[in-house]
């Protein structure tokens, strides 16, 4: 009799936890993180990748600088270089890349 309760009691807590993990999650209910097939979370990798990319746009962006400077102090007052013009407008778009990717998170 005892072993016919027991395996009652086992079928019905493995029915439980097996409807549990089935349910709809509520909306305030957090959701658990998205992983890759590594194991490691997905935003983590996500993070990292983005930081590499600023790390390389900001070094771009030091040297873009240093040249523009160069560019204006060898030039006249009354001239404006081509190359300086384009390497503000390049300095826009690494400032605005970067920017767009700190502002994501």
């Amino acid at each position: 009799m005892r072993r016919v309760i027991y395996l009652a009691l086992i079928t019905l807590l493995a029915f439980t936890f097996s409807l549990d993990a089935q349910r709809p999650r509520k909306p305030g209910e957090p959701e658990e993180p998205a992983r890759l097939p590594n194991g490691k979370l997905q935003q983590d990798e996500m993070l990292k990748a983005d930081h590499e990319k600023d790390v390389a746009d900001a070094r771009d962006l030091a040297r873009l600088a240093v040249e523009l400077k160069d560019e204006m102090e060898k030039g006249d007052a009354h001239v404006l270089s081509i190359a300086a013009l384009k390497k503000t407008e390049e300095i826009e778009k690494l400032a605005k890349r970067i920017r767009g990717r700190i502002k994501r998170y």
